[in-house]
This record gives structure tokens, C-alpha cells and sequence, in this order.
């Protein structure tokens, strides 16, 4: 991590956007995401496939986790204060089988992305269901999101309900129309090549 300076392309803003208010874009299909129905189904290339509700998710460890927070449309938040369950605490519950090599992930209106494992197994990857001390708001991605500081924010699924590990890449929503799939803040790497 940089702290010193933003990415390449990138200028600083006060706050996240929040996605369906202040920023255009794809929003839920059913804006009001129910805490007591809500699940995360963990599946794929793994020992113990999970289906999470709410309850089950706060009883996991959990983290404070402060990073930058970069869109590739150019604007970055500095010091997001995020908490959550670190992504190695996770994929130890869930142990990947050595096929497990990319994780996809599925959201609640139909958005998806990946990472490859390795990338899914960085230190500062969480899934967030907090932000700056308070519960994260459902125009900022909750309940729960995906934050991978070190790529573009396309990559920091929202409303995120699935996680399934793979054997081979699948291209998510952005990536199959021209965004990079590698998505690196640091090498100012927005669209495939």
C-alpha cells in the first residue's frame, strides 16, 4: 500500500458515493435486502460449502480494516474505516480444494465479478458489513460487500450473496464489456488490452 499519494488517474472525494443517490448505476432488484431471509451461499471447489444467514456471518471473526477506496471513474476515498471478516479467516472455514483456483462472485441484482485466489487472499480483503464504526448502508453495498483495496472498486462486489470457488476464470459483469479483469489502481489499468 501507498499511503503517501492516490493511484495514478485518481483524485481524492470527501465520501463514497452512494450507488442508487448520488452515483448512476445498477442498483438491487429488490432494494430492501431482509436480515432475517438474507444468506451468503459459500460454494464451488471447497471442503465445506456454507450457507450463511446474517447470524451465522456475525458470529465469524471479525476486523477493523482502514484502506483507500478507488473508482475507476477516477475519484478516491482516503481512510474508509471498514469491519468484517478478513477473506483468509473465511477461506480457512471453508477450505479450497487445490482445484480452487478463482472465486466468483454473485450479487444480489445479478452483478458479478472475480478474483483469483491469490488475489481473494491478500491481507487487506474483507467482507465488509461496516463502515466508519456504523452498519454499512445498502446504497454503500449492504449488508455485506467485498472490499479489495488494491484493485478498482468494480471489483468490491456489493449486496454480494454468493461466493463460489473455481477451477478456471470466469469474467464478471465489467469485465466482459472492456474493463480490466486485473483492475490495479497502482498501474492505472481500467480497461482490457
Amino acid at each position: 500500500m501507498k499511503p503517501d499519494k492516490l493511484p495514478p488517474g485518481q483524485h481524492e472525494i470527501s465520501h463514497l458515493l452512494k450507488w442508487n443517490l448520488e452515483h448512476p448505476g445498477i442498483t438491487p432488484q429488490n432494494p430492501k435486502i431482509n436480515l432475517k431471509t438474507w444468506t451468503l451461499t459459500v460454494n464451488g471447489e471447497v471442503q465445506n460449502s456454507l450457507k450463511l444467514t446474517w447470524q451465522d456471518l456475525l458470529k465469524l471473526p471479525a476486523i477493523q480494516s482502514a484502506s483507500d477506496f478507488h473508482c475507476v471513474e477516477g475519484w478516491s476515498v482516503r481512510n474508509c474505516k471498514w469491519y468484517g471478516v478478513k477473506s483468509t479467516s473465511f477461506t480457512q472455514t471453508v477450505k479450497p480444494s487445490e482445484n480452487a483456483k478463482h472465486v466468483f462472485f454473485k450479487c444480489r441484482d445479478g452483478y458479478t465479478t472475480s478474483l483469483t485466489l491469490e488475489e481473494l487472499l491478500q491481507d487487506d480483503v474483507l467482507l465488509a458489513y461496516k463502515l466508519d464504526d456504523k452498519p454499512l448502508e445498502e446504497p454503500l453495498g449492504g449488508p455485506l460487500r467485498l472490499v479489495v483495496p488494491q484493485k478498482y472498486a468494480y471489483k468490491s462486489a456489493m449486496w454480494l450473496e454468493q461466493i463460489t470457488f473455481t477451477k478456471m476464470k470466469e469474467l464478471g459483469f465489467w469485465e466482459k464489456r472492456g474493463y480490466s479483469d486485473t483492475a490495479d489502481v497502482w498501474r492505472n489499468d481500467r480497461f482490457a488490452k
